[in-house]
């Protein structure tokens, strides 16, 4: 079975977007997410850019997204291919 990776790297930008998009305020959001406001709001600025799994799991429900759904993360780039 696969290890989840030990972090997520998410985009500040789309989860303020996403949250929003919800009607959520930042409160209501941290509070079903089970993360302090201030986490939040260090996510969405760009001041924090990294979250463990459990509380990105958290997050990712709290905006109503489906697990597989990876909008809230940095898109990784694909290895160069080898010729």
């Amino acid at each position: 079975m696969e290890q989840p990776p030990p972090t997520f790297q998410v985009n500040g930008a789309e989860i303020r977007k996403r949250r929003m998009e919800a009607g959520l305020g930042t409160s209501e959001a941290a509070r079903r997410a089970g993360i302090s406001r201030r986490y939040l709001n260090h996510l969405e600025n760009g001041y924090r850019t990294r979250m463990r799994p459990q509380p990105y799991a958290g997050l990712r429900d709290a905006l109503g997204l489906e697990a597989d759904d990876n909008r809230l993360l940095v898109p990784t780039e694909s290895p160069p291919e080898k010729r």
